[in-house]
């Protein structure tokens, strides 16, 4: 199996500071700074970039659960929040919010929320992430 990198470059003091976050396969490129991760500023950060691997992991896990069940879907959407919160022992990610519709011609609710848990509890990205406390998912059939 292929191994992926990114890289990532900060310069200055944590405050003060910015940094530029790319892909080796150059898809993405951009900088970060201590306002786009801890307030609302311009620029990405580490945490969306998670959420980005998680939302397309889910789908991505969704689309193959379903298949296996026989239910091939035309199209799989998912959003992913996570929550960065600063606590006693410094910041951590407290919780992540998978919020996923799907158009899957022929499946039931049932079903379709067994292999959305199913997907959940076995995208690789969601296994990476099991030191988050919390994982919601908010799955709905369309």
């Amino acid at each position: 199996m292929p191994v992926r990198s990114s890289e990532a470059e900060w310069v200055g003091t944590l405050r003060e500071g910015q940094g530029t976050m790319k892909m080796a396969t150059g898809a993405y490129e951009g900088p970060y700074s201590f306002v786009s991760r801890f307030e609302e500023g311009p620029g990405t950060n580490p945490e969306e970039l998670i959420a980005a691997a998680h939302a397309g992991c889910f789908s991505m896990a969704l689309a193959g659960e379903l298949v296996k069940a026989g239910l091939p879907p035309k199209r799989v959407h998912t959003t992913a929040k996570v929550h960065l919160e600063k606590g006693a022992d410094g910041f951590r990610i407290t919780r992540i919010d998978l919020r996923t519709e799907a158009e899957v011609p022929g499946a039931d609710a049932q079903t379709f929320q067994e292999r959305a848990e199913a997907a959940k509890t076995g995208c690789p990205v969601s296994r990476a992430l099991a030191a988050v406390p919390q994982i919601t998912l908010d799955a709905k059939l369309i």
